[in-house]
């Protein structure tokens, strides 16, 4: 029985009206899937915020999270209830609505992503809406927060918050274009926008993933969206706007109690979601590496959440391992490095697809 079924089921069982029931039911449809995607979220962030302590502490010879329950699994519960006690300050000279309002801008782009993710095969019900431009409302919906983040720095009245959200802002500017670039090789190799279609194109076998379609060049796509990526979430060594040597902790330094938690949910679902959208773009999806392995029903989220989990894994490595680089180096990588090979990867790509047969 399907969740729809299920909906379409509750909504007669209240005694609806004939006429309304179809509305009612794609009402109760769209509440059900907000309520699992924002659990999804939640129960992610808990599980990757333990997942990031334990393997930079392993990496950096530290031991990490101990004492809160078992091999300190709960140490991030601690911390989401030590949040939620804080007391909510607002600076006076703060733009009170503007200050109140930043965190929703910022938080809201990290949840209404995943409503066109497929967590595994869109057929078994893994995916809330396959729209056709899937793709572009990716690109669009990403590119909200740093209008939250500009607003979060400016509301607070706070010369140092207001430096942290304009080196946040251009940093997000300047990395924002060579992604969409580089999103754009895949799409050309699948021929469409629609996220299940894209990972269709990608054949059974993992030799026919688009990372490794093309070679090199599907490659070094996969290669730029990651670096891209890791600017767009403030992940090290990319992570000057929260540089507490430099800004006090940037645009969001005046925000303490739940405030200061959507800020914090919004980084690390972000970092959940620039991992999924990798996976679907470049690394098969939800399919299995091999044809003669399961990848449907709950198989096909089995290997979402394995290559979502590698990717995750990386950006963890490479935020356990590399020094923060200078603003000049940033914007200096941005516009000189990865814009140009971003435009040349798309055009040799474009290129190949239109002269072959």
């Amino acid at each position: 029985m399907t969740l729809t079924e299920i909906c379409r089921t509750i909504v007669q069982w209240l005694g609806v009206p004939a006429e309304y029931q179809e509305s009612a039911t794609q009402i109760l449809l769209a509440i059900v899937d907000a309520i699992i995607i924002f659990t999804f979220l939640m129960v992610a962030v808990l599980v990757i915020v333990y997942a990031f302590r334990k393997v930079v502490g392993f990496i950096q010879a530290r031991l990490g999270p101990r004492y809160t329950g078992p091999r300190g699994i709960f140490q991030t519960i601690a911390d989401a209830i030590k949040l939620l006690g804080k007391e909510d300050i607002i600076p006076a000279a703060a733009d009170k609505l503007a200050f109140n309002l930043a965190p929703f801008i910022v938080f809201l782009p990290a949840f209404l992503v995943y409503l066109t993710i497929p967590f595994g095969d869109p057929k078994s019900g893994w995916q809330v809406r396959d729209l056709n431009i899937g793709v572009l409302y990716l690109v669009a919906i990403t590119s909200i927060t740093v209008i939250g983040i500009v607003t979060a720095g400016w509301a607070s009245g706070n010369k140092w918050a207001v430096l942290g959200a304009m080196r946040s802002g251009a940093q997000l500017v300047s990395y924002e274009v060579p992604m969409t670039l580089v999103v754009l090789v895949p799409v050309l190799m699948a021929g469409s926008l629609k996220l299940s279609e894209i990972v269709e194109n990608q054949g059974e076998w993992f030799l026919q993933w688009h990372v490794f379609q093309m070679f090199p060049l599907g490659l070094v796509a996969f290669v730029l969206y990651f670096i891209c990526a890791l600017a767009e979430t403030n992940q090290t060594p990319f992570d000057l706007p929260e540089a507490e040597s430099e800004l006090v902790a940037g645009y969001h330094v005046e925000y303490s109690g739940m405030k200061f938690a959507l800020f914090f949910l919004a980084e690390f679902g972000n970092t959940v979601a620039i991992s999924a959208i990798a996976t679907h773009l470049f690394l098969g999806g939800w399919k299995a590496p091999l044809p003669f392995l399961p990848d449907t029903g709950v198989w096909s989220a089995f290997w979402f959440f394995l290559k979502v989990s590698v990717i995750v894994f990386l950006t963890f490595w490479v935020r356990g391992t590399l020094p923060r680089v200078r603003i000049d180096q940033l914007m200096e990588l941005g516009w000189k490095v990865l814009l140009p090979a971003g435009l040349l990867c798309v055009t040799l790509v474009g290129l190949i697809i239109s002269v072959r047969p």
